[in-house]
């Protein structure tokens, strides 16, 4: 079996037999997980390739925050 590589993404079940997802940056740590479980397989990996697709998404924050250290 392939070592696992970081980062990267790990599909597992949940204790409900539910699909799920997390994410390990470069260090190994998770860093992201997704909020609801997936009945089916490809949905959850449809719900990874969102997340990928999003690295170009602005950040907002509220105004206060702005410049905040």
């Amino acid at each position: 079996m392939t070592q696992r590589t970081y980062p990267s993404y790990w599909l597992y079940k949940d204790n409900a037999g539910q699909f799920r997802w997390s994410y390990a940056a470069s260090n190994g740590r998770v860093i992201a997980v997704s909020s609801e479980s997936y009945l089916r397989k490809a949905d959850c990996l449809r719900g990874i390739e969102i997340m990928k697709g999003s690295s170009s998404a602005p950040v907002w924050l509220p105004e206060d925050l702005v410049n905040a250290a």
